[in-house]
């Protein structure tokens, strides 16, 4: 039914390829594309800022690439492949009880990964006991401690929930057109609202969450209302009066 969207044989797939601002958890960037484009052609489209920290996973560790982010200035924070072969220069102090086990300066071994990456490379491998595994990190940024890195790193969660809130509150599991407009469209129509509510929580100072706001906006959308008024007092929550002759299903 999609055509367009080429992913297998059987089967059509869209990638919504995204750049969060941590800051604020809002979309900087957004690259719609089918699903035989791999994630790491993404950094081809991106514009680096000087000074901005860019947190990836394993899927766009491409020297190449990431050597065009630190000649831009900008520094990048990734995980290192099982098999990533590089000599050690430095070995740098660490405190084993934060979970850092080591902190290295290294340079790539190889002579094509060389060619493509030629300055060194901070290396740190960090045991995380939440999810008892060890996890070993790259970056171009020497002067941050390496907790602060492990901590960047962890913060790229916060993609996964971006993506989660998307697919389970704004209804795009289910296409109203088949053409590769139609489906843009849409996707592009529900980044919006996203954009919309996450604009309106921190204009107005909610506490209430965005899903809170768009379930209430949802049922409201025909009211002439002002939203000041409308979502403070969904805001403001009644008690239910006591009633001492209700029965009680669960004690």
């Amino acid at each position: 039914m999609f055509p367009w969207a080429k992913f297998r044989k059987t089967k059509g797939a869209v990638k919504i390829h995204t750049l969060l601002n941590l800051q604020g958890n809002i979309p900087e960037f957004i690259l719609i594309s089918d699903g035989k484009m791999h994630d790491v052609n993404v950094l081809d489209y991106l514009v680096p800022t000087p000074g901005a920290y860019y947190v990836m996973d394993r899927g766009y560790l491409d020297f190449r690439r990431l050597f065009q982010l630190h000649q831009a200035k900008a520094y990048f924070v990734t995980r290192a492949k099982k098999n990533f072969a590089f000599k050690r220069r430095y070995s740098h102090k660490v405190e084993k009880e934060t979970g850092v086990q080591c902190d290295q300066t290294v340079i790539l071994e190889t002579p094509y990964s060389i060619q493509r990456y030629p300055e060194p490379l901070r290396r740190i491998r960090f045991y995380d006991k939440s999810i008892n595994k060890r996890l070993v990190f790259l970056t171009n940024e020497f002067e941050l401690p390496a907790t602060t890195i492990t901590a960047l790193y962890k913060s790229r969660w916060q993609i996964e929930l971006f993506f989660k809130w998307i697919k389970q509150h704004l209804r795009i599991k289910t296409f109203y057109g088949t053409s590769q407009n139609a489906v843009k469209s849409q996707i592009w129509i529900a980044i919006s609202v996203y954009l919309l509510v996450a604009i309106i929580k921190k204009q107005l100072g909610l506490e209430m969450s965005l899903y809170t706001i768009l379930q209430i906006l949802s049922v409201s959308i025909f009211e002439k209302t002002l939203l000041t008024k409308l979502l403070s007092q969904s805001e403001s929550t009644n008690p239910l009066p006591h009633a001492p002759n209700q029965l009680l299903l669960l004690d």
